[in-house]
């Protein structure tokens, strides 16, 4: 019975601050497409950004957007590229800008939608609490990653799906294409600080192990989910800013210092402004907590 109310209680207080976080969202400005290198696209705008590979036979998307209008428009900007079916679909993570636009694909599709088993269990989640941010029910994961590293060829497009830790959320996914040397990485990679969630029970400790991770690939492109496509360089430049960060972080609690004096050493505002907690707001949480 006690692991019952313990699981209600999770199931409850995710359902509460997904719709705490994501209620207010600012509307998205309308998708466009930019071809990164060869059969390689990106889609901005609609919710997190889309990677798109037109393979041999079909076409692979990464993430799907926010609301069915978007998604809507995100397929029939693949449909302007080709007339080769979407075939997959890959969820960088759970956050519904990147899958619920599948709202928006037309009923009936043989998609196959690959997510991590910790994204799915986040869905269930969403879903056990009325479904407000999660892809509709016939486009749910189907296809789960369940190890750090998984390699397989879709399409004949060479890929890598994965998971170092948990990082932005406990389900986070980064897709590498080794041939475009292209890494698709979702919320795990923007301007500014990492974002970490910790209502979805992301941390800045396995950010750092994932983010780690990525910077050692033979990569040059990679695409952000809310900012224009990176190099290594800024990615490289985001982990060390990130580690000292959470070393300078972690040097004040142990002396003692509160979350608002730490604010005030760092030169960071008191109060945030945010729809989400910064990461100086969740390191300190997630070193503090009992």
């Amino acid at each position: 019975m006690r692991n019952r109310t313990a699981g209600l209680i999770a199931v409850a207080t995710l359902a509460f601050f997904s719709t705490l976080a994501f209620a207010q969202a600012p509307a998205f400005p309308p998708v466009t497409v930019k071809n990164l290198k060869d059969n390689v696209y990106v889609a901005d705008g609609g919710g997190g950004t889309s990677t798109i590979v037109i393979g041999q036979n079909g076409v692979i998307v990464v993430d799907a957007k926010n609301r069915e209008p978007d998604g809507k428009q995100l397929f029939e900007a693949v449909g302007k590229l080709t007339n080769k079916p979407i075939t997959t679909v890959i969820f960088t993570h759970s956050d519904p800008d990147h899958v619920r636009g599948l709202e928006g694909f037309p009923k009936g599709l043989h998609l196959t939608v690959i997510a991590h088993e910790n994204d799915k269990k986040e869905i269930d989640q969403d879903l056990a609490a009325g479904g407000a941010g999660s892809p509709p029910k016939e486009y749910l994961p189907n296809k789960l990653v369940t190890q750090t590293r998984e390699s397989m060829t879709i399409e004949g497009v060479k890929m890598t799906l994965i998971h170092i830790a948990p990082a932005h959320t406990t389900g986070d996914l980064a897709v590498y294409f080794p041939d475009y040397k292209v890494v698709a990485s979702g919320d795990l990679l923007g301007d500014g600080d990492p974002s970490i969630h910790l209502f979805k029970n992301g941390s800045s400790e396995g950010w750092i192990r994932f983010v780690s991770a990525l910077v050692d690939l033979d990569a040059d492109s990679f695409v952000r989910g809310h900012a224009d496509v990176g190099t290594k360089e800024q990615a490289r430049q985001a982990l060390a800013n990130a580690i000292a960060k959470r070393a300078r972080i972690a040097d004040l609690v142990k002396q003692g210092k509160s979350l608002d004096e730490i604010k005030q050493a760092l030169r960071e505002p008191v109060k945030a402004s945010g729809r989400f907690q910064t990461f100086t707001e969740t390191t300190y949480e997630e070193l503090t907590k009992k």
